[in-house]
C-alpha cells in the first residue's frame, strides 16, 4: 500500500480552492464520475461516455495478467534481444516510462522506443538491431495512425526480406477490437494480436493493454504496479471532502483547475532524477485533455528553477521529491513570493500505478473545473488534414507545395514572423511581441543530437533570461500527439518557433506489405507534418515563426543563441 503524501502551499488562493471541492461536495461530483456520467463535463455525451474505461482499468489488466504472459513468455527466455514499440502519443508515452523507471530485467529484451519519421534516427535503429532477435510491438487504438502504419510498413518489409515467410512470427498487434489493424495482422498472419478497450482514449490508457504489455515484456512487477493503481481508486471513491486537502486526484485537480481559472495555468515540473520520465506522459495528460475552447494547462517540462521573483503571476510549481533531493528551501521561497506549490512525495518506483491514475482523475477533474470535455481532441484533426493534402500533392507533383520565405541568408531561411536583416532580428522582433502571460514553445524538427540539445537549451535559458517566458521544447512528430491540440485550442497566448533543416540521409516508405514500391520517404513525410502544423497554427491565428537551416543546424542555432 503506497503511503503517498501531498502538501500544499497555495496562498490566497487555498480558500477559492477549498470553496470548488465544496461545491464538487454539493453536486456530488466524484460518486457520478465513478456512475460514469457525462453531464459531469458536458449535457451531451459525445465522446465522453466511450472514454470512462479508464477507470476500470487497473482492475481489468490485473485479470488479464496470466493471459499477458503466457502470449509473452516466449520472448521473455532469451531468444528475443530487442523489443521495438512503434507507436505515438499514449501508445508510447507510458511504455517510455515504465522502460526509463524500471529498465529491463534480467533475461527480458530492451525495449526502444520508435516514435518518429526522422529518418537519421530510423537508420541508426535499423543499424543496431538483429531481426531474427527482434520483436516489434505495433501499437495503435485506431489503426491508422500515419506515423505508425508508415513505420509498420517499413520494418514489415525489411524483417520479410531478411526472414521470409518466419517474419510475420516478429510483429505483435496492440489495438482495438475492430480497427484496421486487427483486420491486417489476420491477413499477414502475424504473432498475436492484444485487443485494448475501445472505451479507453490513448493518453488515459497507461494502465490498460497500450502500457502493460511493453512494461511486462521487459519484466515489470505489473501485478504490484496495478495494486497501487487500484489502492489508488479505492482512495478515490471513498473521497468525501472534508476541508482538509487530501493525497486524492479529485482535490489535486480541484486545484489545477481552480489556479487556471485565476490564471495560473502554467504547471512548472521539477523533478527528482528518479520520477523526471513522468513528466513526458504528464505533459501530453494535461495538455491535450485541457488545451480547448480557448482553455488550456500548459505543462512546463525541464525548465531550470529561477529566483522567485523573475516568475510572473501565471505559474504553478509541482515537485516530485523524494530522500535522494531535498528541495525544502526552494519550495520555501517560492512559496514565501506568493506562488502556489504543490509537493509530492511517492514512496518508491512501484507508486508509479498510483501516480498514473492519480493524475488521469486529477486531469478529469479539472476538465470539470474549466467546463471543458478532457477526453477529446477536436484540433488534432486540423494537423492531420493538411498534412494528408500536402502528401497527396508531394505524390501527384513529386514536390512539396512553395512556402515564400520572408528572409534567405547563406546559412538560413525563414518563413513568416516580422521582416528583419538577419535571422537573429526576426527573432527578437517576433519575441518583444510577447505580453507577460505568454509562452514560447520550440517546435523542433531537427535530427536529435547532443549538440542539438544542448542548443535548446541555452535557447531556452536565454528567451527565459531576457523575456521572463514559460519555454517548452518539443521534437516533431511526436509533440503533435502531445501537446499540439493545445497550442490550436488554448486561449493563443503561445509563440511558435519552428525548427527545421535539410535531411543528410532519407529512408523509402513502402507503398504496400511484401512489395518495394515506394511514393513516399520518411523525410518527406516529416516535412510534411512540419509545413502541415504550420497551416494549423496560422489558420487559429497563432503567431509562428520557421527557421529552416540549409547548413549545420547545431551551429546555427548556436550562432542564434549567441547573437540574442
Amino acid at each position: 500500500m503506497s503511503d503517498l503524501r501531498i502538501d500544499y502551499s497555495l496562498g490566497e488562493y487555498r480558500n477559492s480552492i477549498i470553496s470548488a471541492l465544496d461545491k464538487m461536495r454539493r453536486d456530488n461530483i466524484i460518486a457520478r464520475i465513478w456512475a460514469k456520467d457525462y453531464t459531469v463535463w458536458k449535457p451531451a455525451p459525445n465522446e465522453i461516455i466511450n472514454r470512462l474505461g479508464w477507470l476500470d482499468a487497473p482492475a481489468e489488466a490485473l485479470e488479464q495478467i496470466n493471459y499477458i504472459r503466457a502470449t509473452l513468455e516466449p520472448f521473455t527466455n532469451g531468444s528475443i534481444k530487442d523489443v521495438v514499440l512503434l507507436g505515438m502519443g499514449g501508445s508510447s508515452l507510458a511504455a517510455e516510462v515504465f522502460n526509463k523507471i524500471f529498465g529491463s530485467e534480467a533475461g527480458h529484451p530492451q525495449l526502444h522506443i520508435m516514435d518518429t519519421t526522422d529518418p537519421v534516427l530510423i537508420s541508426q535503429l535499423t543499424q543496431r538491431l538483429d531481426l531474427e532477435k527482434t520483436l516489434f510491438l505495433v501499437s495503435s487504438k485506431s489503426g491508422t495512425t500515419l506515423e505508425i502504419t508508415s513505420l509498420f510498413h517499413y520494418f514489415h518489409s525489411l524483417t520479410l526480406e531478411k526472414m521470409g515467410s518466419s517474419a510475420s512470427r516478429h510483429f505483435i498487434i496492440i489495438t482495438d477490437k475492430g480497427s484496421s489493424l486487427e483486420e491486417l495482422s489476420n491477413k499477414l498472419s502475424l504473432q498475436h494480436v492484444f485487443l485494448s478497450d475501445s472505451n479507453i482514449g490513448g493518453r488515459y490508457s497507461a494502465l490498460s493493454m497500450p502500457g502493460i504489455v511493453p512494461a511486462a515484456i521487459i519484466g515489470v512487477d505489473v501485478e504490484i504496479l496495478l495494486l497501487t493503481a487500484i489502492a489508488a481508486e479505492q482512495r478515490e471513491k471513498a473521497e468525501n471532502f472534508s476541508g482538509e486537502l487530501a493525497a486524492t486526484g479529485s482535490v489535486l485537480g480541484a486545484t489545477l483547475g481552480t489556479l487556471a481559472q485565476r490564471g495560473r495555468n502554467k504547471i512548472t515540473f521539477i523533478m527528482s532524477p528518479q520520477w523526471a520520465p513522468l513528466g513526458n506522459w504528464l505533459e501530453q495528460l494535461i495538455a491535450e485533455s485541457t488545451g480547448k475552447e480557448g482553455k488550456g494547462i500548459l505543462p512546463v517540462l525541464d525548465e531550470p528553477l529561477a529566483d522567485p521573483r523573475v516568475y510572473g503571476q501565471d505559474r504553478l510549481f509541482v515537485f516530485f521529491q523524494n530522500g535522494a533531493v531535498d528541495n525544502s528551501q526552494k519550495i520555501a521561497g517560492l512559496a514565501a513570493a506568493g506562488h502556489p506549490v504543490i509537493t509530492i512525495r511517492p514512496h518508491d518506483r512501484y507508486d508509479l500505478g498510483d501516480q498514473m491514475f492519480l493524475w488521469e482523475m486529477a486531469t478529469a477533474v479539472a476538465g470539470h473545473i474549466l467546463g471543458i470535455n478532457p477526453f477529446d481532441q477536436p484540433d488534432v484533426e486540423a494537423t492531420k488534414a493538411h498534412v494528408r493534402r500536402t502528401i497527396a500533392l508531394y505524390r501527384d507533383k513529386k514536390e512539396l507545395p512553395y512556402e515564400l520565405p520572408s528572409l534567405t541568408t547563406p546559412e538560413c531561411v525563414i518563413y513568416g514572423g516580422p521582416q528583419a536583416p538577419s535571422p537573429a532580428g526576426a527573432l527578437k522582433i517576433f519575441l518583444s511581441e510577447a505580453a507577460k502571460d505568454d509562452y514560447v514553445c520550440l517546435q523542433v524538427y531537427l535530427s536529435p543530437t547532443p549538440e542539438v540539445d544542448e542548443a535548446l537549451r541555452k535557447l531556452r535559458e536565454k528567451i527565459f533570461a531576457k523575456h521572463g517566458l514559460a519555454v517548452t521544447i518539443g521534437y516533431g512528430p511526436r509533440y503533435l500527439h502531445s501537446t499540439g491540440q493545445l497550442h490550436k485550442g488554448d486561449s493563443g497566448n503561445g509563440l511558435f518557433i519552428q525548427l527545421t533543416a535539410d535531411d543528410l540521409q532519407d529512408v523509402e516508405i513502402p507503398d504496400r506489405f511484401g512489395a518495394d514500391d515506394s511514393t513516399l520517404t520518411f523525410g518527406t513525410l516529416k516535412a510534411a507534418q512540419a509545413q502541415g502544423d504550420w497551416q494549423a497554427l496560422i489558420d487559429a491565428r497563432r503567431r509562428v515563426i520557421r527557421f529552416h537551416w540549409r547548413t549545420n543546424s547545431a551551429a546555427g542555432l548556436k550562432n542564434l543563441v549567441e547573437l540574442l
